[in-house]
């Protein structure tokens, strides 16, 4: 599958797009998008070629949890035009960055967007992959974002793109091959002998060899169905009971199956981290803590418990002296292992106090929406992972190219 027949640089002429992190910050602070809908739709009826309004008209359907009809009208607005930028670009830009990205749902490219809004960087978007035209020029940029997350529905694509980053003009960020690395059974081969961490031990099974753990004495597991993400479908198994419930219940045909860590501190709370990467460099992206064993921001108790918040405050206060010396040789024997200029992971820690690797991802959302009101100390933290990338764009102009997966 051929993506790129060329890599010629043109200067392009791009229809304009509000874009995921503008619609994105509008529903978390509460906007339900109807008026945002009503205005697409109206433009798209207007005029059914308006790529642009096909394209945000997809998100909101996502965000909207109409994920068929979304995948329908992005598929729509990418055989009509595959290179968008943002309404926000400046006027005269720094930099132009372009991100290489693949059809799909939000989370299948790195929301990049969230990394650079209000700043002096210029983004344009382009599509290509399975199914759209193969493209013979590229927009004009200074530097390229490999956006396409690792999924099963990706790994074409980033074979491909493997083949043509090799002779890209620009410099770019993120290797393809190192990406393709990221599911969750790789990533635990991968840091398998790392002595200062613990990583998620994950299979990947189908449902025949899940069910044959249930004779085993593995229990207790998690399960989750392959390219599932932010939870869903996310299960504790503690005996066979719960194994055979869950396959009824699941109709997926892959699933990830790793043991249960239980890591709970010693006050019985559970606390996860994400910490952002970039060009090496750690970064507190922000801390949950929950009294549930399944952590996610978003539901565990931090708007409403500001214990929590003050708890998560003094974290990345205290971050670049206190945990990541505490894990500095196990986040620095992830990045080279690794291989990638930004990333994020997802941990916690063990009970005996080593870091707890549950996930790396390149498509992360990592974002400054929380209201200030509530989470003050969170907007100077996340200026600095903001700076830090653009920095990152901008040695990479100046001569630094991509490290290569151990």
């Amino acid at each position: 599958m051929n993506v790129i027949s060329a890599a010629n640089i043109q200067r392009s002429g791009t229809p304009a797009i509000r874009g995921i992190a503008h619609i994105m910050r509008m529903a978390f602070e509460g906007d339900n998008l109807t008026a945002l809908t009503n205005e697409l739709v109206s433009r798209i009826q207007t005029d059914q070629a308006d790529a642009a309004a096909l394209l945000d008209l997809s998100v909101v359907m996502q965000l909207n949890a109409q994920p068929e009809l979304a995948l329908e009208l992005q598929a729509q607005a990418l055989q009509q035009q595959q290179v968008y930028r943002l309404k926000s670009n400046p006027m005269v830009p720094s930099l132009r960055l372009l991100a290489i990205m693949g059809p799909g749902e939000v989370m299948a490219n790195t929301p990049l967007e969230f990394l650079v809004e209000n700043s002096d960087v210029a983004v344009e978007l382009m599509y290509v992959g399975e199914g759209l035209p193969v493209l013979s020029t590229i927009p004009e940029h200074d530097v390229a974002f490999v956006a396409v997350c690792e999924s099963d529905q990706n790994q074409n694509l980033l074979r491909d793109l493997a083949d043509v980053m090799k002779y890209w003009p620009q410099p770019f960020i993120n290797a393809p091959t190192a990406i393709a690395q990221l599911s969750r059974n790789a990533v635990s081969e991968k840091l398998a002998t790392c002595r200062k961490l613990v990583a998620s031990d994950a299979h990947r099974l189908d449902r025949r060899e899940i069910a044959e753990l249930a004779v085993s004495d593995c229990f207790p597991l998690i399960a989750r169905p392959v390219n599932s993400h932010a939870g869903h479908g996310l299960v504790k198994l503690n005996d066979a009971n719960d194994l055979t419930y869950f396959l009824k219940s699941q109709v997926a045909a892959k699933y990830f199956v790793a043991p249960f860590i239980d890591y709970r501190s010693q006050d019985g709370w559970y606390r996860k981290y994400r910490i952002a990467v970039v060009d090496g460099q750690p970064f507190a992206a922000h801390m949950a803590i929950s009294q549930k064993w399944m952590v996610h921001y978003l539901n565990a108790d931090m708007l409403q418990n500001q214990k929590n918040r003050n708890e998560e405050a003094a974290f990345m206060q205290s971050f670049d002296t206190a945990f990541a010396v505490k894990h500095r040789v196990a986040l620095q024997e992830i990045d080279r292992r690794m291989g990638l200029e930004y990333y994020s992971i997802d941990c916690a820690e063990t009970s005996d106090g080593r870091l707890l690797v549950f996930e790396i991802d390149s498509g992360a959302v990592v974002h400054s929406m929380d209201p200030v009101e509530i989470f003050p100390y969170k907007a100077s933290q996340m200026e600095r992972v903001f700076e830090a990338f653009q920095s990152m764009l901008r040695r990479r102009i100046d001569g630094g190219r991509v490290k290569l997966a151990a």
